[in-house]
């Protein structure tokens, strides 16, 4: 597990398939070269969705971590092409 220097915080917790997917991208299209997004979701479907998503992009996950219970954590490095 490691620390990482968060550029910006998504916190779709509490939201559904497509928002959190939606929010993802709309902040990685946002985000400049470089830059690290945390996304804090709670919904299960999204912990698959938004890596694949990231990938598409072109950016990369750098970890996908579980705060026990039902939050997890995605930790996204922008790529820009």
């Amino acid at each position: 597990m490691a620390d990482y220097e968060v550029s910006r915080v998504i916190d779709v917790r509490g939201e559904v398939c497509p928002v959190p997917d939606v929010e993802t991208k709309r902040a990685i299209k946002g985000a400049k070269e470089g830059e690290i997004l945390k996304v804090l979701v709670d919904y299960p479907l999204s912990v698959e969705r938004i890596p694949e998503s990231v990938k598409k992009l072109g950016s990369e996950v750098l970890e996908v971590r579980k705060n026990g219970g039902s939050d997890w954590e995605i930790y996204v490095k922008v790529k820009k092409q």
